[in-house]
């Protein structure tokens, strides 16, 4: 077993999780970490906010974005108590974490009735064979969002 920082950083998320359990919630944790230090946590809380999106990871990587006064987190490291699912990994790489580090896995929480793996595989098929069709309808105003965001001279890239 180590005894690196990364470890000491999966037992917070892991505590996280279990103490979320024990307070009605799901058993996901994470914290952001900077430095070496803590700069937020966050816990699943899809049911208590009635929210989808509410995943421990992104709670924890809005929190760390709030407290640093940055969508961008450049630096930080994302430590969850199980392995991503793949929305936490498309917000831990819009946020620009340096890198993300995970206790259990997804067999793990398979196990535990939260089975995403079908989500893992689905972005590795063609759109055709997705149980969620995805579909294209375009318009003569497609780009009329991306022209006007172009034209604006204080517009923040990300």
């Amino acid at each position: 077993m180590t005894t690196s920082p990364d470890h000491a950083w999966l037992m917070a998320s892991i505590d996280l999780a279990t103490r979320n359990v024990a307070a009605g919630g799901g058993p996901f944790g994470a914290v952001i970490v900077r430095a070496g230090e803590v700069i937020a946590t966050g816990t699943n809380q899809v049911t208590s906010a009635v929210d989808p999106t509410a995943h421990a990871e992104v709670v924890a990587i809005r929190a760390a974005c709030r407290e640093i006064g940055d969508f961008k987190l450049v630096g930080c490291v994302l430590v969850a108590s199980c392995e991503p699912c793949p929305l936490c990994l498309a917000a831990a790489l819009w946020a620009r974490v340096d890198r993300v580090v995970y206790a259990a896995d997804r067999d793990d929480a398979a196990a535990a009735g939260f089975d995403d793996r079908e989500f893992h595989e689905l972005f590795g098929k063609p759109r055709a064979e997705w149980s969620l069709p995805v579909e294209q309808v375009t318009t003569d105003q497609d780009n009329a969002p991306f022209s006007a965001w172009l034209s604006r001279p204080d517009r923040v890239d990300y």
